[in-house]
């Protein structure tokens, strides 16, 4: 039965097991938690983060943030398309006048978001409330329903309390999976079993997330939740970097298990499960589950016409 979105979300996510002579040498079991098959539009943990504040926004224009190759821009026009509600998100760096969208923006464009571009300097300041007003100000958006990067917020991380509570009694004693900006695994500790405990492998340099983490939690419920950890050795030089050793381990990876890995997050956070693996970092025994939070892009189907401007 499909909804508001056009297409029923796929809840609970499927737990598929991911046989691996890596893993299964040290007496490791994988699992593989494909929340990448929730929506076709609202891939992974979009879904989760996206929806409860697509019903606070309430019909007004939806604010939020990103950069270029933002996968959280792309869900949120896909969501406005399908609701019928207005977005805009603003752009980390300069537009170059003349020269046409890259295909991330341009499928943004497409679902109808409208861009605003702004420069590096201010991009930092966005959360100031100043700073914030000025660009509300610039794009007639003063009283938009304000979405911070990533998606994430009190709400947000409230949402993703059911990736937890989706893991417990299928015998998983670690969940592992990709971080931005916390959000998502602030709400995934939450939800998860007391004898059960996450693994956040961040994508972006800088140490940042452990107290970013703690914050998000504090906002949804009011002090740190479930037992978590990081592990910031799987950056591959920061946000939107890889190296062909990467990618040739997630296209292997792929073809071992019917995958499409997607590189930015998924790839990193699975290589690292095999280093952590291979380091002996799971006792024996230890099934871990490796959540799939975001597909390659394009996304399965055919992406809009790339639209420039």
């Amino acid at each position: 039965m499909s909804g508001p979105l056009g297409t029923a979300p796929r809840l609970p996510s499927p737990l598929l097991e991911a046989v691996d002579e890596r893993f299964a040498r040290h007496g490791v079991r994988l699992l593989l938690k494909r929340d990448d098959l929730i929506h076709p539009d609202l891939v992974g943990n979009k879904w989760r983060k996206l929806t409860p504040n697509l019903a606070a926004a309430a019909g007004r224009t939806l604010v939020t943030f990103g950069g270029a190759y933002s996968n959280h821009l792309r869900a949120t026009a896909a969501a406005g398309r399908l609701l019928g509600l207005p977005t805009l998100g603003v752009v980390r760096g300069q537009e170059l006048a003349g020269r046409p969208l890259n295909p991330s923006l341009a499928r943004c464009a497409a679902d109808g978001m409208r861009l605003h571009f702004v420069d590096r300097s201010t991009y930092r300041r966005k959360t100031e409330p100043e700073t914030l007003a000025e660009i509300l100000r610039a794009t007639g958006t003063e009283d938009a329903y304000v979405v911070p990067e990533g998606g994430s917020n009190a709400l947000a991380v409230r949402g993703c309390r059911t990736l937890g509570e989706e893991l417990r009694g299928h015998g998983v004693d670690v969940a592992a999976l990709a971080c931005g900006t916390g959000g998502t695994l602030a709400g995934l500790a939450a939800g998860l079993a007391p004898d059960q405990r996450a693994l956040g492998i961040p994508v972006l340099k800088g140490g940042f997330l452990g107290a970013e983490t703690e914050s998000l939690q504090s906002a949804a419920f009011g002090g740190r939740r479930g037992t978590w950890s990081l592990d910031d050795r799987f950056t591959f030089g920061g946000y939107a970097r890889t190296t062909p050793g990467l990618d040739a381990f997630a296209e292997d990876f792929g073809q071992r298990h019917g995958l499409p890995v997607e590189r930015l997050y998924v790839a990193k956070m699975l290589y690292g499960l095999v280093a952590l693996t291979e380091e002996d970092a799971f006792p024996r025994g230890t099934t871990v589950a490796a959540v799939i939070t975001g597909a390659p892009f394009p996304a399965a189907g055919a992406a809009p016409q790339a639209a420039s401007r």
